[in-house]
């Protein structure tokens, strides 16, 4: 039986709607654990992404799906609206002095958080299904380069280029996707989060 089945409340009536948006201390704590985590992770790869942009942009980008994995963990293991974002915003914070990009930080983070939350948003995170992750890191795979074209002078680059750092990007984006998979059913078998 569900929380909300246990409270009296349908899946789907207003209680039931507004009860997903709450966030008990547990949820909130575990949240901060995985943010502080996937700073702690950031933090070497941001430098190492920033170092690698200019001489090896390829390198730099098959670190891309990393900043995609805290956000990933939290959804895949809690299944709560907005956790995603919350993770990618204590990530962004734990990392404002650790960076180099001071505040910068916390807005990369969370523009990476949005899209592993933006496919449960367009069902109102009523469905889990692992599928929707992936969609999200292909989203945002392709989303990144074209953004970051200027950045990156794709323009400058011929076509079988420009096509490898896209494929670059995307399958990045979703090894950092299924790695975060990965690390939520362990933590989960492991009692971490509680039931479904």
């Amino acid at each position: 039986m569900s929380g909300t089945e246990a409270e009296g409340v349908r899946p789907g009536s207003a209680g039931a709607t507004s009860g997903r948006f709450r966030f008990p201390t547990a949820i909130l704590l575990t949240c901060a654990a995985l943010g502080v985590a996937g700073a702690v992770l950031l933090a070497p790869m941001n430098w190492a992404s920033t170092i690698l942009t200019g001489p090896l942009p390829f390198l730099g980008m098959a670190l891309a799906g990393l900043w995609l994995l805290p956000s990933v963990v939290a959804l895949r293991l809690l299944r709560r609206p907005l956790v995603g974002l919350l993770v990618g915003l204590i990530a962004g914070l734990v990392l404002v002095p650790f960076s180099g990009h001071g505040f910068g930080s916390v807005a990369t983070n969370v523009w990476w958080a949005a899209f592993t939350e933006l496919p449960f948003l367009f069902v109102l995170w009523r469905y889990w299904g692992t599928w929707m992750h992936y969609l999200g890191a292909l989203t945002v795979g392709i989303v990144y380069p074209i953004s970051a074209w200027a950045w990156f002078h794709l323009g400058a680059m011929s076509l079988p280029l420009q096509i490898a750092f896209f494929a670059v990007t995307i399958a990045s984006c979703l090894g950092g996707t299924a790695l975060g998979i990965l690390v939520a059913d362990r933590l989960r078998r492991a009692g971490v989060g509680g039931k479904r």
